[in-house]
């Protein structure tokens, strides 16, 4: 069999960033209101603040206002939620993201609970996890979303095939799985209690790897012609999967880095015009 096709997620999502950028152009040239997306960091973690400043440089290239708010490592829950809750109310701002890890004394739903759902646009509040489960209008998880996008563009139809998403984080694993259910996917659910994983695995016709343990899902694990999403990203960019093994039984396959990871980003600045097209009335 011949190696697996790889799903270039860096080409897709430049194009995605590219019809989002003549989206929020239109918006301001028809309603003098520019897209805006206000980032949240709390604390100075390495990662995150690059993390932050590398979407905040993608938002300014697709033509969407930044705005971030910096606040200490120290900062309570009721702060934070404070801070959110201005930013909700705030008619300016049109989409708002949290950065997370936040810190362990913080409570994250709480904090995730105070971004009004229409401004969701990284997809975490329980508003936006029902409208995903019930195939309702409203905003998905970017990497899910990203994802869902990805296996479009290569024309995967997961109507009645095995889906095995390996994770069940709340803005990750539950997520795609509840989409790929919508599009009639079988879907299950493993995780670090998964009783003989590689088994499981084994029957999927999809793959979607979002557990953050590098390599866990190895070659031999792989159906031969199954699709393989690798939502991992460990240190030393290495995913979820052993790419050079898995790749030798898929037909598709996402390189990390390159294949989810700007699926992501691009979902996001899509949702945040959306919403500000939305919040305008456009």
């Amino acid at each position: 069999m011949s190696q697996a096709q790889l799903m270039d997620g860096t080409g897709l999502a430049r194009r995605i960033v590219e019809e989002t950028a003549k989206r929020a152009a239109d918006l301001t040239e028809r309603t003098g209101v520019a897209p805006c997306l206000a980032t949240v960091l709390v604390g100075e973690d390495p990662a995150s603040v690059t993390y932050v400043r590398m979407k905040q440089n993608r938002s300014r290239k697709a033509g969407i206002e930044s705005r971030h708010v910096a606040l200490p490592a120290g900062t309570s829950t009721a702060e934070l939620v404070g801070t959110l809750t201005a930013l909700s109310a705030d008619p300016t701002v049109h989409g708002i993201l949290l950065q997370h890890p936040m810190g362990h004394h913080i409570d994250e739903r709480a904090a995730f609970e105070a971004i009004a759902p229409e401004k969701d646009v990284d997809g975490v509040t329980l508003a936006s996890f029902s409208a995903m489960s019930f195939g309702l209008p409203g905003f998905a998880s970017c990497t899910p979303g990203g994802i869902m996008r990805l296996l479009d563009e290569y024309d995967v139809d997961p109507a009645g095939k095995r889906a095995v998403v390996v994770g069940r984080s709340a803005i990750l694993g539950k997520p795609v799985g509840m989409l790929l259910l919508g599009r009639d996917a079988t879907v299950t659910y493993c995780h670090s209690r998964t009783a003989d994983l590689s088994a499981v695995v084994r029957e999927a016709d999809i793959v979607v790897a979002a557990v953050g343990r590098p390599r866990l899902i190895r070659g031999e694990d792989i159906k031969p012609g199954a699709v393989v999403v690798d939502a991992g990203y460990n240190p030393g960019n290495i995913g979820d999967v052993d790419f050079d093994s898995a790749r030798e039984r898929a037909s598709l396959i996402t390189p990390v880095p390159g294949g989810v990871g700007p699926m992501t980003i691009a979902t996001l600045l899509a949702q945040t015009v959306e919403a500000a097209t939305r919040q305008t009335g456009a």
